[in-house]
């Protein structure tokens, strides 16, 4: 009896510990009396859901929005940083860039005022070719004829391409600039002493290349010539020269005097 009366005690402790403990507690037989009844236990909860199958993708599985924006990575403006020999290879280019378009103003320049040249020489050969026509005997210098502005411009260009320059002389044998206008005018008996400086005092002034006459004087400290019209005068240029026709602009650099003493 004790032992069956032990065996009651157990039983109901564990039903007084709460319905927590049946599903753990296992179901216990007693053997007594046909008058004692076994003692069993059931579960009370819901059995769960059946297990999924995987479960390692279900916890690793993640739903990305199309249109969310993570950061506006996109959108960002990153500055582009250039490594020193990026920034070499840029200045040289430059550099060559300007190097090529200089040489290029220089050469359009050359080519412009080679062009004026042209054009100046061909003017003076035309000029020259004029005198000689209207000069019968321009290869062998006539003497002049008449003190007048035409005779001495007919005159002095029979001396073209004819007399060499020498610094200092006064003669057809070779004269500089101011030697050939004082021979030319002291052959019509009137004095023009050089150097060119006395011959840029000589006579009248005449105001301006506008009213110059052929015959008058174009000087100034450096450089003398007879004024044949047309804006060219006849003068001893150079060594390399002689006497030639040229244009005023290329005898003579900065202001110059025009004297009249016909």
């Amino acid at each position: 009896m004790k032992k069956q009366a032990k065996h009651w005690k157990v039983a109901l402790v564990t039903l007084c510990a709460g319905s927590a403990f049946l599903a753990t507690v296992p179901a216990l037989a007693y053997a007594g009396s046909q008058s004692e009844r076994a003692v069993t236990s059931s579960r009370s909860f819901t059995p769960s859901n059946r297990p999924r199958k995987d479960l390692l993708a279900e916890s690793t599985a993640t739903t990305v929005d199309s249109d969310s924006n993570w950061g506006g990575v996109e959108s960002l403006s990153v500055p582009q940083t250039k490594s020193q020999a990026e920034k070499d290879s840029e200045a040289r280019a430059q550099a060559e860039a300007k190097a090529r378009k200089e040489a290029e103003e220089r050469a359009a320049a050359q080519a412009a005022q080679a062009q004026r040249q042209a054009q100046t020489q061909a003017a003076a050969q035309a000029a020259s070719r004029s005198a000689e026509r209207t000069s019968p005997q321009a290869t062998t210098v006539a003497p002049p004829n008449g003190a007048s502005s035409s005779a001495v411009v007919q005159y002095a260009v029979q001396f073209v391409n004819q007399v060499p320059y020498v610094s200092g002389g006064k003669s057809p044998s070779g004269w500089d600039c101011s030697g050939f206008v004082q021979y030319v005018y002291g052959q019509f008996g009137i004095s023009a002493p050089a150097p060119s400086g006395t011959q840029a005092t000589l006579g009248r002034a005449v105001p301006s290349i506008d009213q110059a006459m052929p015959g008058d004087i174009i000087a100034n400290g450096a450089h003398a010539g007879i004024y044949v019209g047309n804006g060219l005068v006849v003068n001893a240029l150079s060594p390399g020269q002689g006497t030639q026709i040229t244009p005023i602009s290329v005898a003579f650099t900065g202001s110059y005097a025009i004297r009249r003493i016909l």
